[in-house]
């Protein structure tokens, strides 16, 4: 029985129209031509469903020398699969490439000789055939292979791109107060994407009090209404911002100094307070 050669077998595992009726009815009947078909369209499906939208880049140069040298391959299939350019056939290939056929003289038929040399080449030719589509045929799984590693890179890229990111909606430059010259901050809101909003503050030029503490606020414009956000323990802090917090109303950002009394209203001590800035 003729079998399919393996460029057939793998244009038909990707979809292509390269079978005729004779080869599909032989499909039908030969279970190793079927199974070689069923695996190829395995890794072709691995393959498309992976690719996202949009051009994929291209690997760099060397990641096929890598898979090369991994998988132990022949010189054969050193070129890059995922390129059009294939190395030349080596001199000593060539060299041991089968001379065609002497033709047929004017004075008469070849030599027995002549018939013999002709004859063993032919079976050396054929020999030589068979090994080189294989050797294309596992070209293609491999850049198939090679395409799937893309491919999966570029989902994991575009998944980060299209994460919302975390930007800053306000800002606002902290002055110090008559009893702490020396003391300067900065404020701002970031915004993570989904609608929650965080408060980040610095604070230089204080010195702690023992027994004291700082506290960060935000206060509305009228003065008559504040919200503790929390404890600032370090020269600079992260604060979650409630969600039923109006910005446009707390615009003003406060740090305090707050004895170790049990009151949790505002000590009166601030240390620097400034105005959110939303341009």
């Amino acid at each position: 029985m003729s079998h399919l050669d393996d460029e057939k077998i793998a244009l038909i595992a990707m979809g292509e129209p390269a079978g005729s009726d004779a080869d599909m009815e032989h499909l039908v009947e030969c279970e190793n031509c079927a199974a070689e078909v069923a695996a190829m369209s395995r890794v072709a499906l691995v393959a498309r469903s992976s690719v996202v939208e949009g051009d994929l880049e291209s690997p760099p140069a060397d990641v096929w020398s890598r898979i090369h040298g991994e998988l132990g391959l022949t010189s054969a299939v050193a070129a890059d699969p995922a390129s059009d350019v294939h190395p030349p056939e080596s001199e000593s290939e060539s060299a041991s490439a089968p001379a065609a056929s002497a033709p047929v003289s004017a004075a008469g038929p070849a030599t027995a000789i002549e018939a013999d040399a002709a004859e063993a080449a032919a079976p050396r030719h054929r020999a030589r055939v068979r090994p080189r589509r294989r050797s294309s045929a596992t070209m293609w799984i491999l850049a198939a292979s090679m395409a799937l590693v893309v491919a999966i890179g570029a989902g994991v890229w575009i998944a980060r791109t299209l994460t919302p990111s975390s930007a800053v909606i306000a800002s606002a430059e902290l002055a110090a107060f008559p009893d702490h010259p020396d003391a300067e901050g900065q404020a701002r809101i970031d915004d993570d994407g989904d609608g929650r909003r965080t408060l980040t503050v610095t604070l230089d030029g204080d010195e702690l009090v023992a027994g004291d503490y700082r506290e960060v606020w935000l206060i509305r414009e009228d003065g008559q209404a504040l919200i503790s956000l929390g404890v600032l323990d370090e020269s600079s802090g992260t604060f979650r911002v409630p969600d039923s917090v109006d910005l446009d109303e707390y615009r003003l950002v406060d740090i305090s100094f707050e004895p170790v009394d049990g009151d949790p209203a505002h000590s009166g001590d601030s240390i620097v307070r400034g105005e959110l800035d939303f341009a």
